[in-house]
Formats: C-alpha cells, structure tokens, sequence
C-alpha cells in the first residue's frame, strides 16, 4: 500500500492504494467520480481520458502511484459554473449519442486545441479526425464529434 495526494478538479486528495491501481480506478472507486469511463481495458478506446498537469492521458495506462503530486482534471472539473466551450459545442452539433464515449472525446478535445494553439497551428478537419485515432465511438461516424471539436476550437 502506498499513500498518494495529487489534485483533482482543484481540490487536495490523498489516499491509501496498492500498488497495482491504476489511476481510472482511484478516480472511479476511491473518489468516485464516474464520468471517467472504463471502455476496453486495452488502452484503445479513450473511454479514460483525463488530464493529468495539463495533457491528455489515458488513465488505465497510469498507475494512481504515478499520479502522487500531480494535478488532474476530470470530465466533472472541466465546467466552471457553466458548460466548457468544448461540452457546449458537443451539445450544440448533437456529438454524442449513448454519452458512453463523451467524457474522454470531450478531454481529448480540449487537449488537442489547447496544443494546437500554443503550436500556432490550425486544428481543420483532417488534423481532428487524425488526432481522434484514439478514440473510439461505437454509435456515430464521428462527423458531430468533428463538428462539436471544430466549434470549439473556434470558441476557445
């Protein structure tokens, strides 16, 4: 067992693990925020994603240990008071339909164009479906995923 502290969504947090928990199961199991999904158990879906000190990860390749000291940020702490631009845009251009995949589209997204901004690149179509290789969604074609990102980038 191992005590670990980081930040989650702004706040201190501190817990004791083994040394095997993987940071997705900290999130769901010990601070119980569900919005992080588990989807594959692979690292292939992106059902997982979180931030962790500002960049995507996905947190069922991280072991909760790793995270000891880190900031990470969860779907639930994107929203300040109301939506973040990239779960507004998602709501907008109807990118989402079980939702089951949302929550780490949403991350990814807002990863993808804060790097591309501070690249002074531009975020078009062809760079987000590149940058959404990651992500798998079981219900749609991901063309309101690539809409709902676009507005976003826009937004941001």
């Amino acid at each position: 067992m191992s005590e670990i502290k980081m930040t989650v969504n702004g706040k201190p947090v501190r817990g004791d693990v083994k040394d095997n928990t993987l940071l997705v199961e900290f999130i769901r199991e010990h601070l119980r925020l569900t919005g992080t999904h588990v989807g594959c158990d692979t690292s292939q879906c992106g059902a997982c994603v979180v931030h962790v000190n500002g960049k995507a990860i996905k947190s069922c390749t991280m072991l909760a240990a790793s995270a000891d000291g880190a900031e990470v940020t969860t779907i639930e702490g994107v929203a300040n008071g109301d939506l973040h631009p990239m779960q507004k845009a998602f709501n907008d251009n109807h990118g989402l339909q079980c939702g089951f995949c949302t929550p780490g589209m949403i991350m990814s997204g807002i990863d993808m164009v804060q790097r591309y901004k501070s690249a002074g690149k531009t975020l078009d179509e062809a760079a987000i479906r590149h940058e959404l290789e990651g992500n798998i969604c079981r219900c749609t074609g991901y063309h309101n995923i690539v809409k709902s990102i676009a507005q976003a980038a826009g937004e941001m």
